[in-house]
């Protein structure tokens, strides 16, 4: 029976289905851990998270069972043993499963029972439910290791607890949420006080699709206090000591990270999701159509910091309606991030359209506009490779206010899940700080009167947005309460204080959007409830609050 225990902690990225790559970086980083006995990985570490519907291919999960083979192959050697996140078959059914592996050889398989199936995951459609965990007896110790899901939900950590358990090990694929950091904390402690076992939390890093994990991994003791605290956005390997005392074992407290406050969290998440997406879907950059206004400038801000600037190309396509002030504030913009910026007029387009269509008028003739946009940037994102990014945030997605073909298209989104009050605070945030690990200049990052001026699509002649919506500051809040907390009319005025009718006037423009939100991109999820992964509305539907 062993007094005291080196557990390393390896807070890392991964790709979805790059069994090789994965498995390279789990005995990569085994290596770095010197003087850990034990080094424990995040939830699927092998196959990647949420590897989704590539568990239903019958091969994929025969070359991860072989891969995970050759992990606990690799493990003969002297090095200390891995607790890592696999796929496990048994009788037809398809498991997530952690794996012990020492001395080449399997120690231990423990398999998830808690399967999530809410907006951002389904586990429960790919794989089958384990049974109720039993703690694993390694080196004289009885870990409990209880699986992301496992405990959010009582039962799995009493039974470990129960069942002698002295340390839960908790590997997680958690991604990143408005106020996340609060609320696992809360359940840790939770779980803590109610087993009376010290608990860690490890978490994986980077961007997969819409989903961008933050890390942020940390210890608690049975005491509830937190021992340790691993930064968020950041891979890292930390190595936790631990001690069998008269009450149980105890991790020594060790530092702390800071975690990012609001708006710097969201600021990296966009950067880290951006970034990822990117990088590994082989695009050389990307290009987007930088307008003059704040969306476009705030995306373009955080494509420079994700990617640098020589990987960000940005294109001002003026029509007869744009300012002159547009056309300076786009150029600046551009200036001060240090990146490429083209102009392409589209009014020789716009006039052939009139004239191929004998004048089009209203609505018609502005979504003409975005649209011949949109085919400029895709003409030159087909010719040089760059990925084209969308820049619509979600206050405008919500209500429709896009033009479907249009200023909608493109690859990716950065700022699908945020509202344009968001956009303002990370806006002026970014003006003010440069965060951590950005390749963008120190400084402002675009002029002050892009934040300040009213906002407007430029579509006819002095266009504003709250011509066709109220204020944003009204908007973003009606929005929360109808689209985060799925409220009523009545429920929403009440909250907001805004008019009822107004009310149900945005919520029937929300739902009558949702047709374009389906063939929207993806992008970055930031909150509870994205357009795409958890919000699932039928198109055809009618149901109102309202009526």
């Amino acid at each position: 029976m062993t007094n005291t225990l080196a557990i390393a902690l390896a807070q890392i990225n991964q790709r979805v289905g790059d069994l090789a790559a994965n498995a390279a970086a789990i005995l990569a980083w085994r290596a770095k851990a010197k003087g850990a006995d034990l080094v424990m990985f995040p939830e699927l570490q092998l196959t990647g998270y949420p590897p989704e519907d590539l568990v239903l291919k019958p091969e994929f999960v025969r070359r991860t069972m072989e891969a995970a083979e050759r992990l606990i192959d690799a493990t003969a050697d002297d090095g200390p043993a891995i607790l890592f996140g696999s796929l496990h078959q048994q009788d037809g059914a398809v498991y997530n499963a952690m794996l012990l592996a020492e001395g080449g050889k399997l120690i231990a398989r423990r398999l998830k029972h808690e399967l999530p199936n809410n907006g951002t995951f389904d586990e429960k459609r790919v794989f089958a439910a384990g049974p109720l965990p039993d703690p694993i007896e390694w080196r004289g110790v009885r870990l409990g290791i209880p699986i992301c899901e496992d405990i959010w939900l009582e039962p799995v950590c009493a039974h470990l607890a129960k069942a002698g358990a002295e340390i839960l090990l908790v590997p997680n694929g958690s991604p990143f949420e408005i106020d996340k950091d609060r609320r696992r904390l809360s359940l840790v402690q939770a779980r803590v006080t109610e087993t009376g076992l010290p608990l860690v939390y490890l978490n994986r890093v980077g961007g997969q699709d819409e989903l961008a994990f933050d890390g942020s991994s940390f210890v608690v003791n049975d005491d509830g206090q937190i021992a340790l605290q691993m930064p968020d956005w950041d891979e890292a390997l930390w190595l936790t000591e631990w001690s069998r005392t008269a009450n149980g074992w105890t991790c020594a407290s060790a530092k702390k990270s800071q975690l990012s406050a609001y708006p710097e969290d969201i600021y990296r998440a966009m950067m880290i999701g951006l970034r990822d997406y990117v990088g590994r879907n082989n695009f050389p950059g990307v290009l987007l159509g930088l307008s003059g206004g704040i969306d476009s400038a705030l995306s373009a801000a955080i494509a420079v910091d994700a990617l640098g600037a020589d990987k960000v190309w940005c294109v001002m396509l003026p029509s007869k309606y744009t300012s002159d002030d547009s056309l300076e504030d786009a150029a600046s913009c551009a200036a001060m991030l240090r990146c490429r910026h083209d102009v392409i007029p589209i009014v020789p387009g716009v006039q052939a359209f009139d004239k191929m269509l004998d004048g089009a008028q209203g609505l018609a003739a502005e979504n003409i506009q975005s649209r011949l946009r949109m085919v400029t940037l895709m003409a030159l994102s087909n010719t040089h490779g760059h990925m084209l990014l969308t820049t619509g945030n979600k206050s405008e997605m919500s209500v429709g206010y896009a033009t479907l073909y249009g200023d909608m298209a493109g690859g990716f989104s950065v700022l699908k899940d945020a509202y344009k009050s968001t956009c303002f605070a990370l806006s002026r945030w970014r003006n003010e700080n440069r965060p951590e690990g950005g390749l963008g200049p120190d400084g402002p990052v675009m002029p002050q009167r892009v934040i300040d001026k009213p906002p407007t699509a430029e579509l006819r002649p002095n266009q504003k947005d709250e011509d066709s919506l109220p204020p944003y500051a009204l908007l973003d809040r009606i929005l929360e309460a109808l689209v985060e907390h799925e409220k009523s009319v009545v429920e929403t005025a009440t909250i907001t204080g805004a008019d009822e009718t107004l009310v149900a006037d945005i919520e029937g423009k929300l739902l009558r959007a949702e047709y374009k939100r389906r063939q929207a991109p993806p992008g970055v999820k930031i909150g509870t409830r994205n357009f795409g992964r958890d919000r699932r509305y039928p198109i055809t539907n009618a149901f109102h609050t309202g009526r």
